[in-house]
């Protein structure tokens, strides 16, 4: 799969817990509209928007990227892409989020590298597990996708 090609037809994506402040700030950066869902309450949404109104080069120390958070309270209407940073048992729930909100693509990230170490960029995930979940979202008529780091392929 060519994720330059699935980035270009994603606007909206919905962050489900993350690693690291750095997810949601550089797809925010990167030019989505990026919605965080950061906990488990209906009103527990926040919206992570890049703020180019600002003097970025006055303001680079304070705030790098100027990404400003604003709670919204509520999900999206839509999104093209859900990233998740939950337990692979969760899947299911993500599944259905993500067919509510019309997204094609499911992303997630272990926080695990091949060694079985903690690794905020990691995306290791045991074969027979990931196989699982593969299945899983993909007899849902979603695409699923483990790795690279999405912050890594945002950057780009």
């Amino acid at each position: 799969m060519n994720l330059k090609e699935m980035f270009s037809t994603v606007q909206t994506i919905l962050v489900i817990d993350w690693p690291s402040r750095e997810v949601p700030e550089t797809l925010a950066r990167a030019g989505f509209h990026v919605v965080v869902r950061g906990g488990p309450g209906p009103e527990d949404y926040s919206a992570y928007e890049f703020d180019s109104s600002q003097d970025l080069s006055q303001n680079l120390a304070q705030n790098p990227g100027a990404v400003v958070v604003r709670h919204i309270g509520r999900s999206p209407e839509r999104a093209d892409l859900i990233y998740s940073y939950r337990p692979l048992n969760e899947l299911s729930g993500i599944i259905t989020t993500a067919k509510r909100l019309g997204a094609h693509t499911i992303w997630t990230q272990s926080g695990l590298s091949a060694a079985g170490v903690n690794d905020p960029k990691g995306c290791w995930v045991a074969e027979a597990e990931l196989r699982l979940a593969r299945n899983l979202v993909e007899s849902a008529g979603l695409r699923y996708i483990t790795g690279p780091y999405i912050g890594g392929v945002a950057q780009r």
